[in-house]
């Protein structure tokens, strides 16, 4: 089945998955060993599929810096969000990183040249009341490891708007540079992590299933955007939300109260609103994505 819209959903449960796996792993082993198999799985599915689309020149690209920049982003990403998971409920994690199409409708504005009016600023702040209804500052239930997300899902904004600019370059070039970037950043600074205890064996598998999932999902993503615009699509993901809340309970035996869940709906409302009202503003643009 190569529906978009089921490819889309079924990288929401690929990620939701590997989401959960890290946060096992991240509590038994390292950050770093987590993050360096999330980004050889990627590369070892980009490398083949890019050669297989593209040819032997696949990795040629007209903007390398750009491409550098935004990979190191998503290095950036995957290692707060793997760090704020050792110390939050997977759901309510997975939650405050959703911030990032807010984060976008903000950064449109000095980053893209975009009009970011009174209303998108007024529904921003609704999504940023969320955080606080989730983290809950000065509470006995805050944690530190909050702000780590916040600022995942900053640069993941970043990242996204980046990823705007490199239109003349092929996806599956972009999804190689994002996996080799990722891979040699990590296997840098293996040698300064704390070495790996031993471990079940069913660990080891996990931190197989861990990379090729991540790498899978990216390439889901990648097929779905090829065939549908990427504004019908991006509300779809916070039906993550959904998959983190059974994973949370599933394997961790945790529940969001209610308190969180009204975070959650205000996080998820305000920026399903955001990207359908940018998408709206920009109507009159045939050539936009």
């Amino acid at each position: 089945m190569n529906s978009p819209i089921f490819l889309f959903i079924l990288s929401g449960i690929c990620f939701s998955t590997v989401d959960a796996i890290a946060k096992i792993l991240v509590q038994d082993t390292n950050l770093i060993a987590v993050v360096w198999s999330r980004f050889i799985g990627q590369l070892l599915l980009a490398a083949p599929i890019a050669w297989y689309f593209l040819g032997k020149d696949f990795w040629r690209t007209r903007h390398l810096g750009l491409q550098l920049f935004r990979s190191c982003l998503l290095v950036a990403t995957a290692t707060l969000f793997f760090a704020g998971l050792n110390w939050l409920p997977l759901a309510e994690a997975s939650s405050i990183t959703f911030t990032a199409p807010i984060w976008v409708a903000i950064l449109s504005g000095p980053l893209l040249g975009e009009r970011v009016g009174l209303k998108e600023w007024l529904v921003a702040g609704v999504g940023f009341l969320g955080i606080l209804f989730i983290a809950r500052p000065g509470s006995a239930i805050f944690h530190l490891a909050a702000l780590l997300l916040v600022m995942m899902a900053f640069l993941n904004a970043i990242f996204q708007l980046y990823t705007r600019k490199l239109t003349q370059d092929s996806a599956y070039t972009t999804f190689f540079y994002s996996g080799i970037v990722g891979l040699l950043t990590s296997t840098a600074l293996l040698p300064y992590s704390a070495p790996l205890p031993t471990l079940p064996v069913y660990e080891y598998a996990l931190f197989a299933l861990l990379g090729f999932l991540g790498g899978f999902a990216h390439l889901l993503v990648v097929l779905a955007f090829y065939q549908m615009r990427p504004y019908k699509l991006t509300p779809l993901v916070f039906l993550q939300l959904i998959w983190a809340v059974g994973y949370g309970y599933l394997i961790f035996g945790q529940l969001p109260d209610s308190l969180s869940v009204v975070g959650m709906i205000l996080i998820a409302a305000s920026g399903i609103w955001l990207i359908w009202n940018h998408h709206s503003a920009g109507a009159e643009d045939p050539n936009k994505v």
